[in-house]
């Protein structure tokens, strides 16, 4: 039996690959970096993506958990419907609580306004009341806002700040 040629070709090391950078990137492949805390403290690193969610009682497939209820109509027109029922058995709900009590909280309202914003719209309203045409003749008006956009502004403050405005507005 005669032998197959094998090829006189050597294995050479490849200089412009970075073996580290490669490494680095398989585990963050494999190994998903998880925001979430509750998830990431119950999550089981030997168990596949979908097993660790069904265990925490979380959808890995929203087709398959919430199914959409098709209705075919054959010659006879019997109508019939067909759907999966989620299947598994939650042993880490303690996860999902969580992550409810966390949605449940309320939000917090972080919308403000720069400290030079706040002045200026002050000083306008000092000065002119509500008369947005002087508001734009002023000196003040760096920008050169139409009036319309201090109107805008003067707006935004009532919105982000009410009680700064109204204590405002009743001492002067």
């Amino acid at each position: 039996m005669p032998k197959t040629k094998q090829s006189k070709r050597r294995k050479k090391f490849d200089y412009n690959k970075n073996r580290k950078k490669l490494k680095q990137k398989t585990l963050k492949k494999y190994n998903p970096r998880i925001e979430n805390d509750q998830i990431r403290n119950a999550w089981d690193k030997n168990k596949s993506m979908a097993r660790n969610l069904q265990e925490m009682g979380l959808a890995f497939d929203p087709n398959r958990s919430l199914p959409i209820k098709k209705q075919k109509v054959r010659k006879n027109y019997c109508k019939f419907t067909a759907h999966i029922a989620p299947v598994g058995i939650i042993t880490k709900p303690y996860v999902l609580n969580k992550m409810e009590e966390e949605a449940s909280l309320p939000e917090k309202d972080t919308k403000t306004l720069s400290s030079d914003l706040i002045e200026y719209v002050q000083y306008m309203i000092r000065e002119h009341k509500d008369n947005y045409k002087a508001m734009a003749r002023d000196e003040k008006n760096y920008y050169q806002d139409t009036p319309k956009q201090i109107k805008r502004k003067i707006n935004e403050y009532k919105r982000c700040h009410p009680d700064h405005f109204n204590v405002f507005m009743t001492g002067n």
